[in-house]
């Protein structure tokens, strides 16, 4: 395939002391070989690449029927030097020399190819100090609390809000999405609830889910974590401290009506809601809707999603937690492919030390169980029995210890104007701790004496699993056998 010579030439108006393309094609032409193409643009701007010859030219290029490129001057081709740095490229993948008659500039050349190294060194800051000027502008208009670009997220509308002085700026708008978005943190909130069983229901219901019809875990997590739709307070602001984030506002800012936004450049590597570190959280203008202690209690079952399995929260048995594998003293966790159950020792399949392989049918192991119990009930004394709702104390305390842990890590980076605030709810939090542990203690007193009126079979999850793990220590699991250990 035969190759060419291109000469380019533009110009956006005629002006008097400027030179004509026709006068610019022939001082090319004495740079240029005998095979020559001319690409001319008349009346487009250099401030971009938007210019039909010069478009032609460039597919030419890629089609490798050119092999240099003359210019009059350098801003006839490009203005930009972002622009020029990302076309040399192209130039310089498919071997085109490139001529500047103006500057001497010629890539041909030694004197040239230094030239060049120039441009692309400045092109590369302007490129960097640019990103630069719009993550600054980015960050300043969160800070600000206005909404800082991009569509508007599920359950809002982009629209304006008066800042401080009164100018309206852009803001978010809660729409009638709203509504299902109080709906799912309700629904999350509940304690037998997790996000595969709140994105059935709302899938059953026909409720679209944003940019597509159904909703997912990854989508329900992304809003359920997202502040910006909390009623910030207090609150939430020590919920962020703790995790280590940089705060726009001080505390005195978290009114609890205003939303937030968190803002910043995450890493691939981390999980970016639980490693929230060096992250900038700014107070909104816009209103939130979502009460603090309601999106509160989705953030802490959120951040111990990770470790319900070690907790014997297991969804599949009210066995879990108490199975542990006899030769290595892992606990058994349970695995569902369709209708099936199988049990894998954690030893094995986290850690690679174990070698036992576990053939007990669960649902039989779960019989064989239940009917040992329901003889120990019936052998307790009859007694009035308490409520035995009272196992939501267990849930209750975990999250009074949670918060308290949350405070503990935001007192360490606080500064004094949210001192006082730490300590006297740390205070005030470590006295519900103390009146759930009491109340935690009578029931377990009460509760062998109070077993007479139950019948197993008819308690429901929580409350078998409450109840087995009063009479059972643990089950020891290998290979088909099971061995019970009991606490009586």
């Amino acid at each position: 395939m035969s190759t060419l010579d291109a000469i380019y030439a533009r110009q956006s108006v005629d002006k008097a002391d400027s030179l004509s393309i026709q006068g610019q094609i022939d001082l090319c032409k004495n740079q240029a070989s005998d095979k020559v193409k001319v690409y001319q643009d008349k009346g487009y701007s250099g401030k971009n690449t938007n210019r039909p010859a010069f478009q032609r030219m460039i597919e030419d290029v890629e089609k490798g029927l050119i092999r240099k490129i003359v210019v009059y001057r350098l801003d006839r081709f490009s203005r930009s030097l972002a622009d020029f740095s990302r076309l040399w490229e192209i130039l310089q993948k498919h071997r085109v020399e490139f001529v500047s008659i103006n500057e001497t500039f010629d890539t041909s050349t030694p004197m040239g190819r230094a030239m060049l190294s120039i441009i692309m060194v400045f092109a590369q800051l302007e490129r960097e100090t640019t990103a630069e000027r719009v993550r600054d502008n980015y960050y300043q208009r969160a800070a600000l609390g206005f909404w800082p670009g991009g569509p508007a997220p599920y359950g809002f509308s982009l629209g304006r809000l008066p800042c401080a002085n009164g100018k309206l700026m852009p803001a978010l708008i809660a729409n009638e999405q709203a509504d299902s978005v109080a709906r799912i943190f309700r629904a999350y909130a509940e304690p037998e609830s997790s996000l595969g069983s709140v994105a059935r229901t709302l899938n059953a219901d026909g409720i679209p889910a944003p940019k597509r019809a159904t909703w997912d875990n990854v989508t329900l997590s992304r809003l359920l974590h997202s502040p910006l739709y909390v009623m910030a307070n207090e609150d939430v602001f020590l919920y962020y401290k703790g995790k280590g984030m940089i705060f726009a506002n001080t505390l005195d800012a978290f009114d609890g009506l205003h939303g937030g936004m968190v803002v910043g450049k995450r890493s691939r590597t981390v999980n970016k809601y639980n490693d929230l570190k060096n992250q900038h959280f700014s107070v909104a203008n816009h209103f939130g809707f979502i009460p603090s202690d309601l999106w509160l209690q989705c953030q802490y079952k959120l951040d111990t999603n990770r470790q319900l399995g070690q907790s014997g929260k297991g969804k599949y048995t009210w066995l879990s937690g108490l199975m542990k594998c006899a030769s290595c003293g892992y606990s058994i966790k349970v695995n569902r492919i369709k209708d099936k159950y199988y049990m894998v020792c954690s030893g094995r399949s986290n850690l690679g030390l174990c070698d036992v392989s576990i053939r007990v049918d669960l649902r039989a192991l779960e019989v064989s169980v239940e009917q040992e119990l329901e003889q120990l009930l019936d052998e307790c004394p009859d007694t009035p029995r308490e409520n035995m709702e009272n196992h939501e104390l267990l849930d209750e305390l975990a999250l009074v210890e949670q918060k308290i842990d949350r405070l503990i890590s935001a007192l360490a980076e606080s500064s004094d104007l949210s001192m006082p605030y730490i300590n006297r709810t740390i205070e005030r939090l470590e006295q519900e701790r103390q009146g759930l542990l009491r109340q935690q203690g009578k029931q377990h007193q009460c509760l062998r004496s109070n077993m007479g009126h139950l019948r197993f079979s008819a308690l429901t999850f929580a409350q078998k699993k409450l109840v087995a793990t009063q009479f059972i220590k643990e089950i020891k699991l290998a290979d088909s056998n099971a061995e019970v250990i009991w606490n009586v």
